[in-house]
């Protein structure tokens, strides 16, 4: 009976904590890290002020585990992007349309997750999260270049390379809230002849 109350008790813990992220992220796509307060979470949770600090004891927390969530999302969609095609120059496009592509669709929150200044562990996630980034890129690299499509190169320094290139590029549009139609050609291109993919 203890366990099946203490089960309960976790379960609801649980699923407050996910409400306050998902709160978070909702504001922060609207306004950006500047622009969210605890406060602001709290209402938009329909929570009391105080039930979010009792899960996350300062925004730097709270904001760290919104990025930790907000990445993964992004990473794994990419990932499952990039599996669809064949050739790396497929999976190349792939990662860059669909990062691109998902990051103008909310432009407030992908320019918080990538370049708004926000507070050292907030971007302590923001590095995980380019990190990730590259792994998911080095891994075609390298079957490329084991499969002849690409010339011989360090996989894991060409997609950190790239990854820091992508985001970079990304922050002028993000910030205007627009991008020309050129960008995600152009990107692509840049991307491949980086990587020496044949034309």
């Amino acid at each position: 009976m203890v366990y099946r109350s203490t089960e309960r008790v976790r379960a609801r813990l649980d699923a407050s904590r996910r409400r306050i992220v998902a709160a978070a992220l909702e504001v922060m796509a609207e306004h950006g890290y500047a622009g969210c307060t605890v406060a602001a979470v709290a209402s938009r949770a329909a929570l009391a002020t105080g039930t979010v600090y009792r899960h996350f004891p300062t925004k730097a927390d709270l904001f760290a585990e919104v990025f930790r969530t907000a990445s993964q999302r992004e990473v794994d969609a990419v990932t499952r992007a990039a599996a669809l095609d064949t050739t790396v120059a497929d999976r190349v496009t792939a990662v860059v349309e669909t990062f691109c592509g998902r990051a103008l669709q909310s432009p407030r929150l992908a320019y918080a997750l990538l370049a708004e200044p926000v507070d050292p562990a907030v971007d302590a996630e923001r590095l995980v999260f380019r990190r990730a980034y590259a792994r998911v890129l080095a891994g075609h690299v390298a079957e490329g270049i084991a499969r002849g499509e690409l010339p011989p190169q360090d996989p894991e320094l060409a997609a950190t390379a790239l990854v820091g290139a992508l985001a970079e590029a990304m922050v002028g549009p993000l910030s205007a809230g627009v991008a020309g139609p050129g960008t995600i050609p152009g990107l692509t291109t840049f991307l491949h002849r980086a990587l020496g993919v044949a034309p």
